[in-house]
């Protein structure tokens, strides 16, 4: 349902004692039932409000199943149109703005990825799309930036261009008066905005890169000495890749998709393939979040080969996690382990010296590999716990153990998991400790993905009711989630 159209239901239903209690304690079979009483809806008119089947419903309401998940409870009371606070919720977006009307929602489309690659017409791209996205307000950019990421033979054919040498850029430009001191300057800029979002996460600081980039395309519209357009080039790559993750981590799928695939072009024209490559693997763990482990395998093995000569040690390491993680999506632990070996193995021979390797690439050591293998352990251990949930928690802590607090969002990402380990493997203290602690790092990150993730443990307190210290998790996990 359109979150600033009204529910289908009068607002009296929603001052019934009734329908608070029900609404109150998450007794959706209560609540469904009352609605159809008071409010005249039909299962079939319900299901469709709440984006559910009618066979789902009739399920929920014959009591033969629960609604536990964080983001289902969020959908019933958007369709339905159900005050947050009646279901623990914070305000909802059309309780705060109820008679703002909605912009046009501009038509998805995939991304620009069918024009050729040349430089010139990746300076017109980021110029296009660095400008739309900072003159859109607030409320407009939530509404085109919900579209899904394009996917498949689509996505994958248009990627096949990066293989091939960089087209020269074009001469008939004016001169323009960017110099190596300029570039290095705007290098530091791009390097102190990728620190703040490893350590923090979210959007936050995105118009800023964004701005930053529309800069950058700016000056690439002149002429200059190959180095430094080069060097510009470079800058874009990063800062389309900051962008990216920044969107991605908010949950802008379709935006993240376009500044994942500047950020490409970008790397492209500046000669880069390593980078290149650490673009390609952050589209790859973009589809693995969809559900696209085969996408995500081909977008890894078109990295590899691009980058096969110019990738270093962590490149290649993080490039055979992303192939595990595939892997293992697929449910194929044997292949899993050995890419997570060869991952072990490439990170052995990376140097540890100063400009041994790109900035970008030292947070990838070996508490990044523990945390990426425990989660994909994770993965696994959900289909079957007594096999992988150990191994997972091993792993985990071997992450929590090295990076610490200060990694900031990954550590609020490990400490879900680990308490999830411990939920799979029934040890429902040490799953409450950590969920607690879970909690208090996921209220002060920005990331909407730490706050996702959380929410997958709410179905494990969900049917404990008589366990006080579950019930606590649960209500701590609620009170976050609708901050």
């Amino acid at each position: 349902m359109d979150a600033a159209v009204p529910g289908p239901l009068a607002p009296e239903v929603f001052e019934r004692d009734d329908v608070k209690r029900a609404l109150e304690e998450h007794d959706f079979a209560a609540a469904f039932s009352l609605f159809k009483k008071w409010g005249g809806l039909s299962q079939n008119r319900i299901a469709a409000a709440c984006q559910l089947t009618p066979g789902k419903v009739s399920t929920i309401i014959g009591g033969q199943q629960q609604v536990t998940s964080f983001d289902v409870i969020c959908r019933i009371a958007d369709g339905l149109g159900i005050p947050g606070r009646l279901v623990g919720l914070a305000d909802r977006p059309w309780e705060r703005h109820p008679n703002l009307p909605d912009p046009p929602t501009p038509p998805s489309a995939p991304p620009s990825n069918d024009a050729p690659w040349r430089p010139a017409v990746t300076v017109h791209l980021a110029a296009d799309l660095t400008r739309s996205d900072l003159v859109m307000d607030r409320r407009a950019a939530t509404r085109a930036l919900a579209g899904a990421a394009v996917s498949g033979a689509p996505l994958l054919d248009s990627l096949e261009a990066w293989l091939q040498p960089s087209p020269q850029a074009d001469q008939e430009r004016h001169r323009g008066r960017i110099g190596l001191r300029e570039v290095r300057e705007l290098e530091a800029t791009a390097r102190a905005f990728r620190a703040w979002d490893h350590r923090f996460g979210g959007g936050l600081r995105r118009k800023a890169v964004v701005g930053q980039m529309n800069e950058v395309a700016s000056n690439l519209e002149e002429h200059h000495a190959p180095v430094v357009e080069e060097g510009l080039f470079g800058v874009m790559a990063h800062l389309g890749g900051i962008a990216a993750t920044m969107a991605w981590d908010s949950g802008h799928q379709k935006q993240a998709q376009k500044y994942y695939m500047l950020a490409l072009r970008a790397a492209h024209s500046a000669g880069d393939r390593a980078f290149g490559a650490n673009v390609l693997a952050g589209m790859a763990r973009q589809m693995l979040y969809r559900d696209r482990p085969e996408d995500a395998l081909e977008l890894v093995h078109l990295a590899q080969k691009g980058a096969r000569k110019s990738a270093g040690a962590r490149v290649r390491a993080l490039l055979h996690t992303r192939e595990a993680w595939a892997y293992a999506a697929m449910g194929r632990a044997a292949a899993f382990r050995r890419a997570t070996g060869e991952a072990t193995e490439a990170l052995a021979n990376a140097g540890s010296g100063p400009g041994e390797e790109p900035y970008w690439i030292a947070y990838f050591d070996e508490s990044e590999l523990a945390g990426v293998t425990g989660g994909r352990f994770l993965d696994m251990a959900r289909e079957d716990p007594q096999t992988h949930a150990e191994a997972a928690a091993v792993s985990i802590r071997d992450a929590l153990a090295g990076r610490g607090a200060e990694a900031g969002r990954s550590h609020a990402l490990d400490l879900i998991g680990l308490a999830e380990c411990h939920f799979l493997m029934g040890d429902l203290k040490v799953a409450v400790d950590h969920t607690h602690r879970a909690a208090d790092v996921a209220a002060r990150t920005q990331s909407s993905r730490v706050r996702t993730q959380l929410g997958h443990l709410y179905p494990y307190t969900v049917g404990r009711s008589t366990s006080r210290t579950v019930s606590e998790a649960r209500t701590r996990i609620r009170e976050v989630l609708s901050s």
